[in-house]
């Protein structure tokens, strides 16, 4: 068969895939949903990519493609790597921590589990401080926790046996609680897709939430009443027990240069889409979206520098105008025998006032051991 012809078949196949893709997303767009939900898992994982302004749908091809774009993983195919992840929001209030597998199965894909969890520890509960009595107790005070967790199972594989095109998808079951008050389980699926070429362009799309990922809430009614005995006046919780989250889509775009035998640079562009007006830069009334960059320069893929900008708003400020706010990233990398550490400082806590975060990410490699 001639190549010419092998070519333009992937390419054919990979327009399809990617036109499914966006029909599926786009069906999920008028079903009744809420305009935020399950937020903790649009933060983000990986210092590499919070440095490079969370920019990397095409061009990330390690174990943390499980989050950016599963279709990644593909790459994965020497040995398993592992990474982990912790962040600290709101003077150390909040904590975010991420941790990540990933097996590259014989002569069929790659398989990765990873777990993220945002929560906040040791919140004290001072519901049961008054006894039967009408006396203030100081020792029955206790302390909650309130918490947010998704467990994800990512496959990966190349599309047609074509080692530059790949897919992939994840499967992610959410479990929230409010200490004793709530807790809610929820499902959903993201599915992404790269093309990589042999003059080192990169291109990627990413589906998050196609199925609409759903979270059902059991409010402890007990508990609640509990508290309104003592006197604690309540808001009344909410009737609707369902919280629907709307798809999401990125389109990517980078390019890999190498400028000499030790330094290279990468860089990308992505588009981030969601079906809902927001503050993004460009906004309606049933689509906003933004743009994001990232660049990367190494010295000998043994030193990095990092940074990028994302979160490109138009927001309005107390005097009631609009203002253009964006969202600045900045990062370093070492790795050395299969071991990469790194660090980005960015504003992922709150972009509006610049309250600075510190991320701190480690990744293993076993296939530069062997």
């Amino acid at each position: 068969m001639p190549k010419i012809f092998v070519h333009r078949v992937g390419f054919l196949n990979m327009k399809l895939f990617v036109t499914l893709i966006s029909l599926l997303v786009f069906s999920m767009v008028f079903s009744q949903t809420r305009k935020y939900s399950n937020e903790f898992l649009s933060i983000g994982v990986d210092a590499r990519a919070f440095a490079m302004g969370n920019t990397v749908v095409a061009s990330q091809q390690d174990v943390n493609a499980n989050y950016w774009n599963p279709a990644g993983l593909a790459n994965v195919t020497e040995g398993w790597q592992a990474a982990a992840m912790h962040a600290e929001y709101f003077q150390s209030i909040a904590k975010y921590d991420y941790a990540a597998f990933a097996i590259p199965l014989r002569n069929t894909g790659t398989l990765a589990f990873s777990l993220i969890r945002f929560g906040v520890d040791d919140i004290i509960n001072t519901t049961e401080l008054i006894d039967s009595e009408g006396n203030i107790d100081y020792n029955r005070l206790s302390t909650f926790s309130t918490a947010d967790y998704a467990a994800n199972v990512s496959f990966a594989g190349n599309f047609f046996s074509d080692s530059r095109l790949s897919v992939g998808a994840n499967a992610k079951i959410v479990y929230r609680h409010i200490g004793k008050f709530a807790t809610s389980y929820g499902f959903g699926i993201d599915a992404g897709l790269q093309y990589h070429t042999e003059d080192n362009f990169h291109f990627g799309i990413m589906a998050r939430d196609i199925t609409t990922t759903f979270n059902v809430w059991s409010i402890n009614e007990e508990e609640l009443h509990a508290m309104e005995v003592q006197g604690i006046t309540l808001n009344n919780p909410p009737e609707e027990t369902m919280e629907l989250t709307l798809p999401k889509l990125a389109l990517g775009v980078g390019k890999d240069f190498e400028l000499s035998d030790r330094i290279g640079v990468s860089g990308e562009v992505d588009v981030n889409f969601q079906f809902t007006q927001t503050n993004d830069l460009i906004s309606t009334s049933g689509f906003s979206f933004s743009p994001s960059a990232g660049v990367e320069a190494n010295y000998d893929k043994l030193v990095f520098l990092r940074a990028g900008v994302n979160n490109l708003q138009s927001v309005r400020n107390f005097e009631g105008t609009k203002e253009f706010t964006l969202q600045p990233n900045i990062g370093i990398g070492v790795k050395l025998k299969g071991i990469s550490i790194d660090y980005a400082l960015t504003n992922i806590g709150d972009s509006s006032v610049g309250l600075y975060s510190n991320i701190f990410s480690v990744k293993f490699d076993i296939s530069e051991w062997e």
